[in-house]
This record gives structure tokens, sequence and C-alpha cells, in this order.
């Protein structure tokens, strides 16, 4: 208790310590309730769980908005709980995709840059009812400092009736002074966002909160519970490998400057390793203007090689997470976080030349990548920031490991079944098995370049077979189809199994 008393500065608000369950009892039927949180980091934990808990007894739903994905008490608790009628904009839980894919959860995937500003329009059902967000400590004057995430929590401690603060005492209070917190107003009052390099400063180390919006401080002591990431394997290292080649060539070519444009990096292990392989190459002196801090941004840390990163959250694996906690002192001068609307500003990007690096489930011949379903229907996680940078970069690049399943399907296919990213915004296709090249191709270029890059060995035959038999069939169409065999190549694997004749 005396360690939540000394978070909570403002005296008169220690009056407002409550249980979980307290705080949690506010919470009705329908309500839209907004949360801190983005990957699973700084994401409440104490009321959700106890919010969870009272769903199982008296069984009602809410609309659950929050920055992105968040961890397992809070996602995977209400969804087990079936208390989630609405959810947005982004989500990793294995319980919340089930609950999707099988129709009991309403899911809007929406780019990460936009979802702030739809909340305070309404146009998302309504204002928000009661924002949760959590803290590592509340100022003399209310404000709220934030954790290992910023996500939509300034928006919605702004714009909601009621606040809950889960003061999380395991959070250390050395976080603050590593945010940065600056809210957009809203159009037509809209002003440019400020930022010229990654390490500007424009905004308030604190989420701005008066005591009164207060309704509710909750101790919580449950640590942030990251995901671990896959191990850096031969074809990570490949891809890797194969993108830095690139950037140098563009470097000798005086297309970029020597230590690079700023890079983003999407979520997930495969974006880790390839950032981790620039530990390894002649690069310095980078700067990264992204989303998410995962373990290969503090590898290049250590290695005195970047010099500075901004994003919205920490997602490191949980042994990053204990490296960044032992090392905060350090690692703090370099890192910044920022409301997500800042971070994957899609004007920012534009305007100081981001390199976007994220992952595809699957690239056709053409360039057209998607990110989000599976055999075109069922949702993986959702298109994320991908898109806020995709369309907006200097260099758009995507990666995957050329086939999937252990090699019974191709990822490289002659048509997406689902596309988050037409062929107009992708510039560079990595796979283990080398690069495609796409600017300034066309169509009918782009597909050779791609199967004879990218395309697994198993699968190159097949897939220029479909293009030369597409030609013939189109008369040389613009981009040349065989629209119901390209169909069939998802038919195959979901008839048989694999791609494969």
């Amino acid at each position: 208790m005396i360690d939540i008393l000394n978070r909570v500065r403002n005296k008169d608000l220690q009056a407002k310590i409550v249980t979980a369950e307290e705080a949690a009892a506010i919470i009705k039927p329908g309500m839209n309730v907004g949360t801190s949180g983005f990957t699973p980091s700084g994401y409440p934990k104490a009321v959700p769980m106890a919010l969870a808990a009272r769903m199982e007894k008296e069984h009602f739903q809410i609309n659950l908005w929050t920055g992105a994905s968040t961890g397992d008490e809070e996602d995977g608790a209400l969804a087990r709980a079936d208390g989630i009628k609405f959810r947005m904009p982004y989500q990793t839980n294995n319980d919340m995709r089930k609950a999707i894919n099988n129709g009991k959860i309403d899911y809007c995937d929406l780019h990460l840059s936009e979802s702030a500003q739809l909340a305070r329009y309404g146009f998302l059902g309504g204002k928000i009812d009661v924002a949760i967000v959590e803290a590592c400590a509340i100022t003399e004057e209310g404000n709220i400092i934030p954790t290992t995430s910023m996500g939509n929590s300034a928006s919605y401690v702004e714009t909601a009736d009621v606040v809950i603060v889960e003061v999380n005492t395991t959070q250390p209070v050395e976080l603050e002074g590593m945010h940065d917190v600056y809210v957009p107003l809203d159009p037509p009052n809209r002003l440019p966002i400020p930022i010229v390099k990654p390490n500007d400063r424009i905004g308030t180390p604190y989420i701005p909160c008066t005591p009164d919006k207060i309704k509710y401080i909750v101790p919580c002591d449950i640590p942030d519970h990251t995901r671990a990431l896959g191990e850096i394997d031969e074809n990570s290292r490949k891809m890797s490998h194969n993108f830095i080649e690139l950037l140098n060539k563009e470097i000798a070519d005086g297309r970029m400057p020597k230590n690079l444009l700023p890079l983003q990096s999407g979520v997930g292990a495969v974006a880790n390793a390839v950032i981790s392989g620039f530990v390894d190459s002649d690069l310095k002196d980078l700067t990264v203007f992204t989303e998410v801090i995962q373990d290969g941004m503090f590898d290049l840390i250590d290695a005195g090689k970047l010099a500075f990163a901004s994003g919205t959250a920490l997602s490191p694996s949980p042994e990053g997470l204990d490296r960044f906690y032992k090392n905060i002192k350090e690692y703090r001068k370099h890192i910044v976080l920022r409301p997500q609307e800042v971070a994957n500003s899609p004007e920012v990007a534009r305007r100081i030349g981001i390199i976007a690096m994220n992952t595809a489930i699957e690239a056709d011949i053409y360039g057209n990548i998607n990110s989000t379903h599976i055999m075109g229907s069922k949702m993986m996680n959702g298109i994320g920031g991908s898109g806020d940078f995709a369309r907006n970069a200097y260099l758009t690049v995507f990666f995957t490991v050329s086939t999937a399943k252990g090699g019974a399907i191709s990822s490289i296919v002659p048509m997406c079944s689902h596309t988050d990213h037409t062929e107009h915004d992708v510039d560079i296709i990595v796979t283990e098995q080398g690069l495609a090249d796409l600017r300034g191709l066309s169509p009918r270029q782009r597909a050779k370049v791609i199967i004879e890059n990218c395309a697994h060995p198993d699968f190159k035959p097949m897939l220029m077979d479909y293009y030369e038999r597409a030609l013939k069939e189109t008369k040389n169409a613009h981009t040349p189809h065989i629209l119901s065999e390209a169909l069939s190549w998802h038919e195959r694997f979901m008839s048989t199994g694999t791609m494969k004749k």
C-alpha cells in the first residue's frame, strides 16, 4: 500500500483507491470501453479480469476499443467470458480470434492511425463511456504517466466520461519521461504534426487529465505478459541479408544516405529477425520511426548502431522486457513512446521518408499483398499499422517465407485470396529465395521477377505455367489472369492440404 500511495502523488486522489471489483462494477452492459495497451504492453489487467469474472456470472457484453492487441488478462479473459460484442482495431489473442471467426464478436479491422479520430468523432457507435488506462504513477496535478505503451490512451482519456487508472507497481517509475504525448486537433482545426526527425519531442511526458475525471484508482501488481519471439532461423537471416544488400546498393547509387532513412518495422518474429540482421551489417547511426520497439532494436542500441527509436509501444520478448528493465537508464536515452496516431501518422511517414518493413501472409505474382486473412475468409490478426506506412513510405517492403505449412503451400500465389496492400503500394518483396524489386515495372514484368526471385523451387514451375497460360488465354492482357484457376490454388489446399500437383 505504501508503494501505491507514493505513486499517486495527488493526495486527494488517494481517496479514490479501490479494488478492481469495485471499479469494474461501474461498467454497464453495452458500454463502449476504451483501454490502454498496444501489443501485450501497457494494458490494464486487474480491472478487465474482474470484469470478466463478473460477466461469467451476469453474462453481458461491452464494446472494447484499444490501441492494438492486448494481453490475455484483457483480450483473452473477456473473450472467454463471451463479454465482447464489438472489438477494434487490432488483436492477436487466440480466444479472441476464434470468437471473431465463429461470428461471436463483430471485429472492425482498422488502420491504426485512424482509430483514435474515428473514436473521437463517434463513428464507432457513440462516445467512450469508460477509459481504463495503466499508469506507473499519477502526478500532483492528476496527470497520468503511462507505462510501456501509448496507443490510443491519450485520446480515450480526453473523450471518456469516466476514467479508471490502474497504477501498476511492477512497472518501473523510471518510465516517467519516456513519453511524448501529443493529440492532434481534429479537422477543420488540425495543424501539421511538427516532427521532422524521430527524436523530436512535441508534447508532454504525461497524459493530461484533471483529478475530477478520474473515478477510481486500482492498484495492480501483474506484469506485462509479452510474447516470446521465434528464434532467428536461417530463412530469416537470408531475408535480412537479401534486403541489406539492396539497401547498400541504394546507398551506392546515391538514392539513400549512409545511415539510411528512418526504419519502420512491423510486429513479430520475422520483423524482429530482419532488424537484428542490421547488427552484423556495416550500417550505423540508424534511426527508427515505427510502432513497436522489439528485441532487435535493443540489439542495435547495444551495438552502438541505433541513435534513436520513436514508437508507440515496447513489445519485446519476456527476456527482452527483463533486459530493458535492467538497463532502462541507458535504453531510455534512445527511445520515445508517442500516441499511435502520431507514431503511425501517414503524413509524417511520407514527409520524413520511412523505409517500411512489414510481413505478408501471401503475395501474388503481380505484387498484391494479403497480410490479414487465411484462405481469404478467416481473420488472423488484422492490418495493424502496415497500411499507414505502406502507402506513404519512401520504400515499402514486404517479407514472407516462400512456403507455409511445412512446405505444403506456396506463399507466392497467382492471386491473393484477400488483398490488404495493392500492387500500387508495394516496392519490394523479399523471401529467403531472393528479392523482387518492383519499382517501375508493369504487371507482366512484375510477375516474371516475383516468380523467378521469390518463389520456392517446388512451386516456381507451377506459377510460371499459370502465368504463361494466362498470357495466352487473355491475349497478353495488362494483368493476365485465369480467374477460376487462380482461385483454385486456394481451393486445392482446402481439399487436399497441399498446393502441389
